[in-house]
């Protein structure tokens, strides 16, 4: 609902989703509606199923049942439709995949120009705002190989939002980051909350969690064992593996 009382309707609606490798059932059935705006984390330990799940929603990975819709166009195996969902859904990854032998304005600009058939000003002036959003502007005509890794990742961020999405998918991207870059990139996702963008992010950052998410969903097995509004999530568990997990991962 809105801040003028009307129920939105989500953009991403996941009904009874299951996934295998094999003979590994690796999702088992995740039920998940997001609407505009929301900030959904989506933590639980190694193997869950977390970064499955979200490659899931721009068909980086299959689903092999259940339903899949983002913004109204179901992902099914019909290509116009996964293009047309790559194009609302940003991804932003672990490792930052930039093009070594481009420049980092080169990086941002490269889809916009092909994909989105942008004309290279227009690409330039976007991706140098978003550049300046998070504050590397003065980067712009470096290679990736001289910038720290909270740097790169905050590039893959401006890269990603450059193309306009209308959803942001995050997959643990701090993880491969020193400490004290970590917060850099966080303080980059808390500015987009407050921007209203609509985020999923699978991540072990707590703290960025409780201050930001709409809500925190703990997956285990392949399965949503407990989702709330952070508040309840992190003081109340309800479920045991909730707690045991809570319990290991905040005494770190």
């Amino acid at each position: 609902m809105d801040q003028n009382g009307t129920i939105k309707e989500p953009i991403i609606v996941c009904r009874d989703v299951h996934k295998w490798y094999g003979d590994f059932h690796v999702l088992r059935g995740i039920d998940m509606n997001v609407t505009p705006g929301e900030v959904v984390v989506i933590c639980g330990p190694s193997g869950s199923g977390k970064s499955t799940f979200i490659r899931c929603m721009n068909r980086l990975e299959e689903h092999q049942q259940g339903d899949i819709v983002i913004d109204g166009i179901e992902l099914t195996h019909d290509v116009r439709n996964i293009s047309e969902i790559r194009r609302e859904v940003g991804m932003v990854f672990q490792q930052f995949n930039l093009f070594p032998h481009l420049t980092v304005l080169d990086n941002i600009t490269l889809a916009p120009i092909n994909v989105r058939k942008w004309k290279r000003e227009r690409a330039e002036e976007l991706a140098m705002e978003w550049l300046t959003r998070v504050g590397i502007p003065e980067q712009a005509n470096k290679y990736p190989g001289q910038l720290s890794g909270g740097q790169q990742q905050r590039v893959a961020i401006a890269r990603t939002l450059t193309m306009q999405p209308k959803i942001l998918l995050f997959d643990e991207p701090t993880s491969a980051l020193d400490p004290e870059m970590i917060k850099e990139v966080l303080d980059v996702m808390i500015e987009l909350a407050g921007l209203g963008m609509t985020m999923l992010c699978v991540t072990h950052e707590m703290g960025f969690a409780r201050a930001v998410a709409n809500r925190v969903a703990m997956f285990d097995h392949g399965q949503i064992v407990e989702e709330n509004d952070p508040e309840s999530f992190f003081n109340n568990p309800q479920h045991e593996r909730t707690k045991l997990f809570l319990s290991q991962i905040l005494n770190h």
